[in-house]
């Protein structure tokens, strides 16, 4: 069981240090607001993410495994397993379309990726016509939906409380800088028209 103390203290230390770097990276884009800087600048917010989420989240599914959380931590599961796991398969299902569609309306229309390539132009049809982030979006819901879908208390608290704010908290304090910094009035003229999420300016 170490082992998996050793993941959860680096899920934690990760969102911690994701958000830190956070904030340096946003605090070094302002003092240097420069197209070139914040192109490379971007490619290490996304390694950031992988290493301090997208890592720990894997080795989260490969041991101890994302149903056995609750049990290693010592804290009880969550308490409606069916009605948890309904509403888990309803976020799961427009969670992979959302991440889905985004991913191909990045490469298509942007000529990118979703991590170190870099699109080319500021993506605003398809899905992106509707909200800012879809892909944020559909990544909170199949977190969540997993997380549901476990009937894991642990799983739930740290992504509600702690793994989405720390992500959306980067989406609004480096990504949005970066993003005007690199497509300039065309990023504002977006900025203005459609929300970051629904609902959410």
């Amino acid at each position: 069981m170490r082992l998996g103390w050793l993941v959860v203290w680096y899920q934690l230390g990760g969102i911690f240090a994701f958000t830190l770097g956070t904030v340096i990276l946003g605090v070094a884009l302002r003092r240097k607001p420069e197209k070139h800087f914040a192109e490379r600048i971007s490619r290490v917010s996304h390694l950031l993410y992988w290493v301090c989420l997208g890592l720990p989240s894997l080795l989260g599914f490969l041991y101890p495994g994302v149903t056995r959380f609750d049990e290693l931590v010592g804290i009880h599961p969550l308490p409606y397993r069916t009605a948890d796991a309904v509403v888990g398969v309803l976020l799961l299902i427009p969670g992979i379309y959302l991440f889905s569609v985004s991913n191909a309306a990045l490469k298509r229309i942007g000529r990118g990726a979703a991590a170190f390539k870099l699109t080319k132009a500021v993506v605003q049809s398809a899905v992106y016509q509707r909200m800012r982030n879809p892909m944020s979006l559909g990544y909170y819901l199949v977190a969540v939906a997993v997380s549901l879908l476990a009937g894991s208390t642990y799983l739930t608290c740290i992504t509600v409380v702690l793994l989405i704010p720390a992500h959306a908290f980067n989406l609004k304090y480096f990504e949005e800088v970066e993003l005007e910094l690199r497509y300039g009035g065309d990023y504002r003229e977006y900025t203005r028209r459609v929300p970051f999420l629904p609902g959410f300016r």
